[in-house]
């Protein structure tokens, strides 16, 4: 484990890394996508759990401020958020279990086939969250539904983990008929849930960098409040734009990872 701080240069790096993923993280999720790749980069003598537990870290503090931005501004639905919010943190810690047993490069094609779909089908659909039109508001199904997609998707975020941001929304925007807005809003909440049990996990192994990870924080934090302001003040559009920036940046992540086994 390491415990002094980086040199300068390297910080600075890390919390610009830092800086930028929380405001992607608040707009539309993939945040990860810049943090932890700097983090293993930056630091390649860290074991790669600690890199992976400080970006927790890092990442939870964004994350609590981009919820705290959006439910002072804009309407977060705690009714379906909370029961996805548990079922994630369920289906997350099982993923963890058979992670082991599940290699991600043995589902890293299915993954890249389905990103694939949802961002052809996102940008063939310009009208697809602008406006909200929920579907079985109020009803047993709609619950039951968030709860099933927040399962699943906590599953993959366990087994493997990118894109886990990316599927929140596009459940919420397309299967719920949430708006971009709304559907990013909601979806920090089950977000915060996953992270605060992926920390506590890793807290218990001794994993996370503390100092790094607070001080890495506070420009996450930084960020994630631009961001979430960003996307309020701009809306579901821009919220559109930046998913499909995002999931495009993924899929060529997750491919390159595949070219490369």
């Amino acid at each position: 484990m390491l415990a002094s701080l980086p040199d300068a240069p390297v910080l600075a790096t890390l919390c610009i890394a830092a800086l930028l993923a929380g405001w992607v993280d608040a707009v539309t999720g993939g945040g990860g996508l810049l943090q932890l790749p700097s983090l293993l980069l930056a630091l390649p003598q860290a074991p790669a759990v600690q890199a992976i537990a400080t970006n927790k870290l890092s990442s939870l503090l964004g994350t609590s401020a981009a919820t705290a931005t959006y439910a002072r501004s804009t309407r977060l639905d705690l009714r379906t958020a909370l029961p996805m919010a548990s079922a994630a943190m369920v289906g997350a810690a099982g993923g963890a279990c058979v992670a082991s047993a599940v290699p991600s490069h043995a589902l890293r094609p299915v993954i890249i086939v389905a990103l694939i779909c949802v961002w052809v089908w996102t940008i063939f659909r310009p009208s697809l969250g602008r406006n909200e039109a929920l579907r079985w508001e109020g009803q047993r199904r709609h619950y039951i539904v968030a709860a099933c997609a927040g399962l699943a998707i906590g599953f993959y975020d366990g087994v493997i983990g990118p894109g886990t941001g990316s599927f929140l929304l596009i459940v919420l925007v397309a299967g719920l008929g949430y708006s971009f807005l709304n559907a990013s809003a909601t979806a920090k909440v089950v977000n915060l849930a996953t992270n605060i049990a992926a920390l506590v996990v890793f807290g218990l192994a001794g994993a996370p960098w503390w100092l790094l990870g607070l001080i890495m924080g506070l420009f996450n934090v930084t960020g994630a409040i631009v961001g979430a302001r960003m996307a309020i003040a701009r809306g579901s559009g821009f919220v559109r734009v930046v998913f499909l920036i995002v999931v495009g940046l993924l899929i060529l992540r997750l491919g390159w990872d595949q070219v490369r086994l």
